[in-house]
C-alpha cells in the first residue's frame, strides 16, 4: 500500500489521482521509482527497445513466471490501474524471499510502454511489440497527439533500451487487475476469475461540412458537422442497446473547426471505441456503423473519412489459468466468479505466446479513469495473496503450464 501512494505522488492531479502521460516526465519518474524498489529485491532489470522494463529473480531454472502491468495513466487516472498489477508483483517476490521460499522458477515482473493508449495510438503499445505483434520499425515512429515520436520520447527520457523484440516468451504470464467495471461490487463478489478480454476496435472519423454564419444560414441550407456527429454518437449508443450482450459503444472524443460560438463548423474530428466479447458481433458491429456513415454523409451531404487506431480480436485466456485462479480463490475463502473484461489489458498481448490468464479485484462504485478510483486494501491484499499463490503453483510446475 505504502508504494502504491508513493507512486501515485508522481504526477498527482486534484482529487486523489494520477496523470502520467506515457514516455512524459512523469512516466520517466514513475519508471525511475519503480525500478529503484526492483533493484531493493536484487532483481536483474532490463529495458528494451520500446521501453518495457522486466525485473527477473534469478532463482532455479527454465523460463521465468511473468506478472506485471503498466504505470502509465490516462490524463484523469487514478492509484490503482495498472499500478497495483507491477507493485503487487513486487510484493509477491519480497513476500517470498522474506520467507526463505524459493521457486522452481524465476520470477518477473514487468512494466509495459503505452498500455493506455492516451498519449500514442494503439493501446497495449508495449506489449503488442513485445510478442512481436507490431514490428520495432513501425512503433517508433507512432505519432503521440502532441506531435513527438515514440522514439524521440523514448530517447528523450532515456528508456530507448537496447533489449531487443519479439522477447523470448516467458513460461507463463497472470495479471493482477482492479475490474474497472461495478459487477463484483454489485454482486458482493471478491475476486474476478477472468476469462478473456473484448475485442476493441477504435477509429478517428473526420467529417467535412461548409463553415458558415450561424445566424444567417438556414437551418435547411446547412452542411453540419457538428450535427452528424451528434447524430453518430446517437446512433453508437441505439446501435449497442440493439445488439445487447457484450455490445459496447463510445464516442470518447470530438473536435470541432473553428469551434466558435456564431459558426456552423467546418469540420468535426470524433473517436469511436467499439467492443464485444464475439469477434463476429464486433465484425457486424463495424459493418452496420460503416453503412451507418455512408448513409448520414449522403443526407446531410457532407464528406467523411475514417482512420483505424486499433483493432484487437477478443481474446480468451488459457483454461489452466482461469481454473487455477477460481481454485486459489475457493481455497482461500473468497466468493469468485468467472468474467471477461471490457477493458483492454497487456494479459490479453502475452496470451499470444503463452498461457496467460488475470486476476480482478473491485473498484468501488466501477469507477476508473478518474482521480476517485478505489479498491480497499483489503481486496488489494485478496487478489495479491491469489496472484502470490498462482505464481508460486506456476513456478513450481516442471512442465509447461498450459
Amino acid at each position: 500500500m505504502q508504494r502504491l501512494m508513493d507512486l501515485a505522488e508522481i504526477g498527482s492531479i486534484d482529487g486523489g489521482g494520477c496523470a502520467r502521460l506515457a514516455l512524459t516526465d512523469e512516466d520517466k519518474a514513475g519508471r525511475d521509482l519503480v525500478i529503484a524498489w526492483m533493484h531493493d529485491l536484487g532483481l536483474s532489470v532490463t529495458t528494451d527497445v520500446i521501453g518495457n522494463v522486466v525485473g527477473v529473480w534469478d532463482v532455479g531454472s527454465g523460463q521465468p513466471v511473468m506478472t506485471g502491468s503498466h504505470i502509465d495513466t490516462v490524463r484523469t487516472g487514478g492509484k490503482y490501474d495498472g499500478n497495483l498489477g507491477v507493485l503487487a508483483g513486487l510484493e509477491v517476490i519480497q513476500t517470498l524471499q522474506e520467507n526463505n521460499i524459493t521457486p522452481l522458477r524465476p520470477l518477473a515482473v514487468a512494466f509495459f510502454t503505452n498500455e493506455e493508449g492516451a498519449r500514442f495510438a494503439p493501446d497495449m503499445l508495449g506489449s503488442l511489440v513485445y510478442v512481436g505483434g507490431m514490428p520495432i520499425e513501425e512503433a517508433l515512429e507512432i505519432v503521440s497527439i502532441d506531435g513527438a515520436t515514440v522514439a524521440a520520447e523514448l530517447e528523450r527520457i532515456g528508456y530507448n533500451g537496447a533489449t531487443p523484440c519479439p522477447a523470448i516468451a516467458p513460461h507463463s504470464f497472470i495479471e493482477l487487475h482492479i475490474e474497472q467495471g461495478p459487477v463484483l461490487e454489485q454482486e458482493g463478489i471478491r475476486i474476478g476469475a477472468v476469462t478473456g478480454v473484448q475485442g476493441i476496435s477504435w477509429q478517428e472519423v473526420v467529417i467535412d461540412g461548409q463553415s458558415n454564419h450561424a445566424g444567417t444560414t438556414p437551418m435547411s441550407m446547412r452542411k453540419d458537422p457538428a450535427l452528424v456527429a451528434a447524430e453518430i454518437t446517437v446512433f453508437l449508443r441505439e446501435l449497442a442497446l440493439r445488439m445487447g450482450g457484450h455490445q459496447v459503444c463510445t464516442v470518447g472524443k470530438i473536435d470541432l473547426h473553428p469551434n466558435l460560438i456564431n459558426v456552423v463548423p467546418a469540420r468535426a474530428i470524433l473517436t469511436l471505441d467499439v467492443r464485444n466479447t464475439d469477434e463476429q458481433l464486433l465484425i457486424q458491429a463495424e459493418k452496420e456503423i460503416s453503412d451507418f456513415l455512408a448513409k448520414i454523409a449522403s443526407e446531410e451531404q457532407v464528406r467523411i473519412s475514417t482512420r483505424p487506431l486499433a483493432r484487437f480480436e477478443p481474446v480468451q485466456f488459457a483454461d489452466s489459468v482461469i481454473n487455477m485462479v477460481h481454485e486459489i480463490a475457493i481455497e482461500h475463502g473468497h466468493t469468485v466468479r468467472y468474467m471477461p473484461s471490457g477493458a483492454g489489458h497487456d494479459a490479453q498481448m502475452l496470451a499470444r505466446v503463452c498461457p496467460s490468464g488475470m486476476i480482478f479485484v473491485q473498484s468501488r462504485d466501477g469507477i476508473s479513469h478518474n482521480a476517485a478510483e478505489y479498491t480497499s486494501p483489503e481486496d488489494i491484499e485478496a487478489g495479491s495473496n491469489i496472484l502470490l499463490h498462482s505464481m508460486l503453483q506456476m513456478a513450481q510446475s516442471e512442465e509447461t503450464f498450459a
